[in-house]
């Protein structure tokens, strides 16, 4: 009998890149469902990663301690148990969906007979094009970054079906139990629940501060919905807290928790609202509505699709401009009026609770 293939996708980061390459492990499978697929990403974003059920093996790097101590002899290590890893499993396939310069060389490192990425319009950083031999072109109309990841795997095995819209995630039953025990001792569950995610990676994806407090406002007394707001640093817990007020009692701070916690809390939601994040796309892919919000990036690229999702883009003439820092970061902010955020979440509430398309979570059958 001849042995399953063997695949490695290359996604090492970001958070939200690595939840927009999902789709493509459901691909592959529907493709030839005896593949066996593995996946090396950078250590801080496996997390969601772990226990997936289609994954067979997470590879962890782990750069930010290579670049702290480059020339020690413990990174030099790190590298070698990689090299080897990698090589041991002999993979016959690898899918670089990154198309920078260090995938390109885990990419190399892995020996496989065919390497897929990206051709010099498509890759972040010229050197990715050295460690790859099957280019793969998206057509002109696939802009959503998930489509430009699928489009590789299609090139290498033609024929899968279509990913479902949602589904991709899910959290293990000890998350969801974490997540219970926070609604009891605090008294949530009673009336629907509001997850607003203030934080961002730049400070140029952030809305308004003030309109996130008129937003909680109205989501509070207009629509009858409690509130957790969500912070990763002790900058954003402080404007969360600020953002907050008055509220306490239905607007509470979700405490700093395991990635899985936070997806258990995601899926709970009733709808998630935020930036161009990592937890947008996480809620997006366990089925729950957003409402997203897009200042120098483009919704339209890498914004959740279906009936259970709006993406709200700035009215600016210079958006998406992919800048981290911009004279008109104050401006820009607060170019996506409340209104439309507040006529948005109703729109997403009312498909959701009339039976709209969120997906079935792997495994359940459901």
């Amino acid at each position: 009998m001849d042995k399953p293939l063997k695949i490695l996708i290359v996604k090492v980061s970001s958070l939200g890149d690595v939840v927009h390459t999902l789709p493509v492990l459901y691909y592959l499978k529907s493709a030839h469902p005896g593949l066996t697929l593995d996946w090396i990403v950078e250590e801080p974003f496996s997390q969601i990663l772990v226990n997936h059920p289609l994954l067979h093996r997470l590879h962890l790097l782990h750069t930010k301690r290579w670049r702290k101590h480059p020339f020690e002899s413990s990174g030099l290590r790190e590298v070698l148990r990689l090299h080897r890893a990698v090589r041991k499993e002999r993979y016959d396939v690898v899918l670089d969906l990154q198309g920078n310069t260090k995938s390109g060389a885990v990419t190399l490192l892995t020996g496989a007979p065919s390497r897929f990425g990206f051709p010099a319009s498509h890759v972040r950083e010229w050197p990715n094009l050295l460690a790859t031999n099957r280019k793969v072109r998206p057509v002109s109309e696939l802009l959503h970054i998930t489509d430009r990841n699928l489009a590789v795997a299609q090139a290498a095995f033609p024929g899968g079906s279509p990913p479902p819209p949602s589904g991709y995630l899910f959290a293990e039953e000890s998350r969801h139990r974490e997540v219970d025990e926070y609604f009891e001792r605090h008294r949530l569950g009673d009336r629907p629940t509001a997850v607003f995610l203030y934080g961002a990676s730049w400070k140029t994806k952030l809305w308004d501060r003030d309109h996130w407090k008129r937003l909680v406002a109205s989501t509070v007394k207009d629509l009858g919905m409690d509130v957790l707001l969500t912070w990763a640093s002790e900058e954003e817990r402080a404007a969360c807290i600020d953002i907050r007020g008055s509220w306490d009692g239905r607007v509470l701070l979700w405490p700093r928790s395991h990635l899985k916690t936070v997806l258990a809390l995601l899926e709970k939601a009733h709808v998630v609202v935020g930036g161009d994040t990592g937890l947008i796309h996480m809620a997006a892919a366990a089925g729950t509505p957003t409402v997203s919000l897009y200042f120098v990036t483009s919704g339209r690229r890498n914004g959740p699709r279906g009936p259970l999702h709006r993406c709200l883009q700035s009215s600016m003439p210079c958006s998406p401009c992919l800048k981290k820092g911009c004279g008109h970061r104050v401006a820009c902010g607060r170019s996506i009026p409340v209104s439309a955020v507040l006529s948005a979440i109703g729109e997403v509430l009312d498909i959701g609770s009339s039976g709209g398309s969120r997906g079935s979570t792997p495994g359940t059958g459901t």
